[in-house]
């Protein structure tokens, strides 16, 4: 498979779950990415599982997000190993304890998860948005969350940030799309990652499963799949929108 033969791809959080499972599907579809993260040792093993089985065509790359300076060194790291940016994946983000008690949260624990995923996903798309636009092409794709679209989906802070993700790709993408860069939202559902899995293995009822229409909890590579799509030209006259992939959930 060749969907993105050619292009060069930066993507977040990727030392496991979402991020990992969309690395290694980019590099199989052609791409060479640049994976970043945290926590380095995980991503590096992640990485080199990737290499063994499609060749080096993967890179790893320690990042915090929040920071402007790590953003333009891994953007620097695009260019001088690869020459150029065509794709951002936004996938990494925190979850923090769920309650919809606003009095439940302090101040910091709203300023921390706003900073990693509104204001990280931010830093990202100005980061990388001057070499696309300079391309006159590219796809941007930040990983949002149904929590994002409706209330009772996760803490009132998460819910915040990821319904900032939704507006501002939608703000984004009508200034780029003059530029030939597009932008677009990924919502999953509740999918089983290094993220959730903690939630879920206290869910004893298996709830989260039976309100699912689709009967199942997802998996990072039913996300990974929408994100090539627009990542790749198959989605080239699509910006700005918002793609639900939640098994139903929110049809519910």
């Amino acid at each position: 498979m060749s969907r993105l033969a050619g292009k060069v791809a930066i993507i977040t959080g990727a030392a496991g779950g979402q991020g990992a499972a969309e690395a290694k599907l980019f590099v199989k579809e052609g791409a060479k990415v640049i994976a970043t993260d945290m926590q380095l040792e995980l991503l590096q093993e992640t990485v080199a599982d990737i290499n063994e089985t499609f060749g080096e065509h993967a890179v790893a790359v320690q990042h915090n997000i929040t920071s402007e300076e790590d953003w333009k060194r891994v953007v620097d790291e695009a260019i001088t190993r690869f020459g150029k940016i065509d794709i951002l994946v936004n996938n990494a983000g925190i979850l923090g304890k769920l309650s919809s008690d606003v009095n439940d949260y302090t101040l910091d624990e709203w300023n921390t998860i706003l900073n990693v995923n509104a204001t990280g996903s931010f830093l990202g798309m100005k980061a990388v948005m001057g070499e696309m636009k300079k391309n006159k092409s590219g796809s941007i794709v930040n990983i949002s969350s149904i929590a994002g679209l409706v209330g009772g989906q996760g803490g009132v802070p998460y819910q915040a940030s990821k319904g900032a993700v939704r507006i501002m790709t939608k703000s984004a993408a009508i200034d780029a799309a003059a530029h030939g860069v597009r932008v677009n939202s990924v919502h999953p559902g509740t999918v089983a990652s290094p993220m959730s899995n903690a939630i879920l293995a206290a869910d004893t009822q298996n709830s989260a499963a039976t309100r699912i229409p689709m009967g199942r909890v997802g998996v990072p590579e039913d996300i990974a799949y929408p994100v090539l799509f627009l990542a790749s030209d198959d989605s080239r006259y699509m910006t700005g929108t918002e793609l639900v992939v939640d098994g139903g959930e929110t049809a519910v």
